[in-house]
C-alpha cells in the first residue's frame, strides 16, 4: 500500500513584498510529498526533470523517505520554471515567466513498485496527464485526489471534465468553483460540481479557509492568523499532500476524517508560507506540527453559555 503523488518538480525565481529568491527548488509534486511525509511513510512520486535538477535537490527528497524512481531525469534537457511576483496583499500575483522545458512532451512512468497505491494525488497538470496516470494503474486506488486550476477550465474543460468522472476529492480555490459551476455561491457552486463526479469537493479560500463538501455534509475550517507571510507558492499543494498523507495514515475514508486531514494540510500549508520555497517544510517535528494543528483547534472551538 502506498500513496503515489503525480507533478511539477521545477525551479522557482520569487518575488513577494517581503523579499525574493532566485532560481529555488518548487513544483506542485514537491511541496505536496513533503507534506505528505510527515504522516505516511510510503510516498512515491512521479515527475521529470532535466539535468539542471541536482542531485543534492534530489537527495533532498529523499531524506524525508520518499521514492523517486518515478522522477525521470532527461539528459540535455532544462527543468520547468516559473517566476512571478507577488502584490501587496499576497494573494494575487504575476507571471513573469513560465518554461515548460521537459514538461512540454512529460510521459508519466508509472514504475511496477508503484502499483500497489492505495491513495493517489493528481498534482496540477493537463487533465490528459492526469488521466493517463489513472490508466496505468492496474487498480483503483482507494482514493483519487484532483488538483486543478483555472488555466484548464479555459483551455481544456471538456478533457478535464471526463478527468472528473473519475476521481474522489476535487480540491479547487473559490474563484475556480465559481468558473466550473457558473454559480456565484459557493453552496450552489459544490451542488453543481458533486453532481461532475467527485464524491467530495474542497473549495480553498486562501486567508478564509477551506470548505468541505459531500452530498449534504459541510465543513468549514479555519485559516490561522500568522505574523510572518513570506511566500504563497506552494501552499495549496502542501495542504493536499498533508491531506492525503493524513488519510493515507489512517486509512479510513469519511466525512470526519476528511475534516481532520483539512486540519493537518491547513497546518502544514501554514508553516509552508512563512519561508520562502520549501524551506518551511524541511525540518518539522510531530510535536511542531501537533502544535499548529492545536491553534487551529482552539481557533474554533468555543462554548455557548445557556
Amino acid at each position: 500500500m502506498s500513496l503515489v503523488i503525480i507533478g511539477t518538480v521545477a525551479f522557482d525565481a520569487i518575488e513577494t513584498p517581503f523579499g525574493k529568491t532566485d532560481k529555488i527548488v518548487g513544483g506542485a509534486a514537491t511541496y505536496a510529498s513533503l507534506a505528505a511525509s510527515y504522516f505516511y511513510e510510503k510516498v512515491k512520486i512521479v515527475g521529470v526533470v532535466g539535468d539542471d535538477f541536482h542531485q543534492e535537490d534530489i537527495d533532498t527528497i529523499k531524506s524525508h523517505g520518499i521514492d523517486v524512481e518515478g522522477l525521470q531525469v532527461k539528459n540535455g534537457e532544462k527543468s520547468f520554471f516559473w517566476s512571478g511576483k507577488y502584490h501587496i496583499d499576497m494573494n494575487s500575483r504575476d507571471t513573469l515567466t513560465t518554461e515548460l522545458n521537459v514538461l512540454a512532451d512529460f510521459d508519466p512512468q508509472i514504475p511496477e513498485s508503484y502499483q500497489d497505491c492505495d491513495f493517489l494525488l493528481l498534482g496540477n497538470l493537463t487533465p490528459k496527464i492526469q488521466q493517463i496516470t489513472i490508466n496505468r494503474l492496474r487498480n483503483r486506488p482507494k482514493l483519487i485526489v484532483l488538483d486543478t486550476m483555472n488555466f484548464w477550465m479555459d483551455v481544456a474543460l471538456e478533457d478535464l471534465l471526463e478527468t472528473l468522472k473519475m476521481v474522489d476529492v476535487l480540491t479547487i480555490n473559490d474563484a475556480e468553483a465559481r468558473q466550473l459551476s457558473g454559480e456565484y455561491s459557493l453552496v450552489k457552486a459544490a451542488r453543481k460540481i458533486l453532481q461532475m463526479g467527485p464524491k467530495f469537493l474542497i473549495i480553498k479560500k486562501g486567508e478564509h479557509g477551506a470548505l468541505l463538501f459531500n452530498e449534504d455534509m459541510i465543513f468549514s475550517a479555519p485559516a490561522l492568523p500568522l505574523a510572518d507571510v513570506f511566500d504563497p507558492t506552494g501552499a495549496g499543494d502542501t495542504f493536499a499532500g498533508g491531506f492525503i498523507g493524513y488519510l493515507a495514515k489512517v486509512s479510513t475514508i469519511n466525512f470526519n476524517n476528511m475534516k481532520n486531514a483539512i486540519i493537518y494540510g491547513s497546518a502544514l500549508a501554514s508553516f509552508c508560507v512563512e519561508k520562502f520555497g520549501t524551506e518551511g517544510l524541511k525540518d518539522l517535528s510531530n510535536e511542531k506540527i501537533a502544535s499548529r494543528v492545536q491553534e487551529f483547534v482552539n481557533l474554533s472551538s468555543f462554548v455557548i453559555e445557556q
